[in-house]
């Protein structure tokens, strides 16, 4: 994971710096993001189990893994919509806010304490070795399995709060 992240920050720099900049190199961009990130989470699941079998640390690492994916569809449909109905991609900051005050106020307090971050790819692969190395201290997978509750249960609020985020903004009109 290490690598792939190495290799993703250099390439676009490379396309930039030789001119080869393309939107299909933007549209590979992306699915590299998406498929890695997706198989690190399901990757998890399958550790947290200890090995290729089914069981429940593989469906919550499954369930993370949805949970990343549909983020990123909310993401990528808010322009896909914005796109269909005429309007331009751009976003202002005054769309992104939610009309509720309530909800403003939920979206600055997640923002500050950056939970989302744990199902990111930098930051998740580093935590991923920390639990590793954790297990291999106390020679079981406790870590590895606290870590992909904790990557599902975040998934899960954090998909359905950017859906409710996207819906009672004005990014769709």
């Amino acid at each position: 994971m290490q690598v792939y992240l190495l290799l993703d920050c250099s390439d676009g720099e490379v396309a930039r710096y030789t001119g080869r900049t393309s939107v299909a190199g933007i549209y590979l961009d992306r699915i590299g993001h998406y498929v890695s990130e997706i198989a690190l989470l399901v990757g998890l699941g399958v550790r947290a189990q200890g090995g290729f079998e089914p069981g429940g640390w593989v469906v919550l690492g499954m369930a993370a893994a949805i949970g990343v994916a549909l983020i990123k569809a909310e993401t990528d449909n808010v322009v896909v919509a914005r796109a269909k109905a005429g309007l331009p991609e751009e976003v202002t900051d005054e769309a992104m806010r939610p009309r509720s005050s309530g909800l403003s106020l939920a979206r600055r307090l997640a923002s500050a304490l950056k939970v989302h971050r744990v199902i990111q790819a930098v930051e998740l692969s580093l935590l991923v070795v920390v639990a590793a190395v954790v297990d291999a201290f106390l020679g079981e997978l406790a870590a590895t399995r606290v870590l992909v509750a904790a990557c599902a249960a975040v998934a899960v609020v954090m998909s359905l709060a950017h859906f409710v985020s996207v819906v009672a903004s004005r990014r769709l009109e």
